[in-house]
């Protein structure tokens, strides 16, 4: 059976000697592995399509579940990030994040639409790359389950709590009590551009303002709350900030 489906290529895999197995994140399908088959040749028509990071209308053969990519149309291959190692890296970064959160075969069209305009807001919008990435990683976390409660101090109920709680997800205020809890500073800034995120509508994710220093708060809590709720790092995170060092 053939499906068309539109998706962006968060892993590649050598397989064979010409061959190719991607990890590619669908609008209908969820995460799927496509075989592409010949794609390592020079003269492969399929060849763009299957680049990491490369936004493409797919033509799939379905067989017993596993697909094989038969056609590739590019939508966009963000070629900005090529041509720029801290941008290729803080994709590869996104494009890893996605692949971890992302179920086989569990359509969630809110992770590639999340992905797709930080990318655009990357290479089009020239966005800061920190304010990028505090926005990928606050959002996600929220579309997969981990909305963070912002409304106000879990201990006093004040709405201008000034701690940000990594392992619980929550605000609180410094004088109250958090037992052996991760807190992190948080200014009235930072909390307003938190509450936005996590509420505004998809196309309006970027915006609003933020100072240079609320940025790097904003950047700093939500890396720090993604790799606490799940429980991991990221290799591509790691070299990312190394460029920096």
């Amino acid at each position: 059976m053939y499906i068309k489906t539109e998706g962006i290529v968060l892993r590649e895999t050598e397989y064979k000697d010409n061959d190719k197995l991607l990890t590619v994140l669908t609008k209908d399908l969820g995460k799927i592995t496509v075989k592409a088959v010949g794609v390592k040749s020079q003269r492969s028509r399929l060849k763009a399509a299957c680049q990491l990071l490369s936004f493409s209308e797919m033509t799939l053969l379905e067989h017993q579940g596993r697909y094989t990519l038969t056609e590739g149309s590019t939508k966009e291959m963000f070629t900005q990030l090529r041509n720029d190692i801290e941008l290729l890296y803080l994709a590869t970064y996104f494009a890893q994040v996605c692949d971890a959160v992302a179920q086989e075969d569990d359509p969630n069209p809110e992770i590639l639409s999340l992905l797709l305009n930080c990318l655009y807001a990357l290479t089009k919008l020239k966005k800061p790359q920190l304010l990028v990435k505090a926005v990928f990683e606050l959002r996600l976390m929220c579309i997969v389950g981990f909305l963070p409660d912002l409304r106000g101090c879990l201990v006093c109920g004040n709405e201008q709590a000034d701690r940000f709680n990594i392992t619980q997800g929550v605000v609180q205020c410094a004088g109250c009590s958090a037992g052996g809890d991760i807190r992190m500073p948080l200014s009235a800034g930072t909390l307003m551009a938190m509450r936005y995120l996590a509420y505004c509508d998809a196309k309006k994710l970027f915006s609003f303002a933020l100072s240079d220093g609320g940025i790097q708060e904003l950047s700093d809590i939500a890396e720090s709350y993604l790799s606490m709720r799940l429980e991991r790092g990221f290799s591509t995170l790691d070299f990312y900030k190394s460029l920096f060092i």
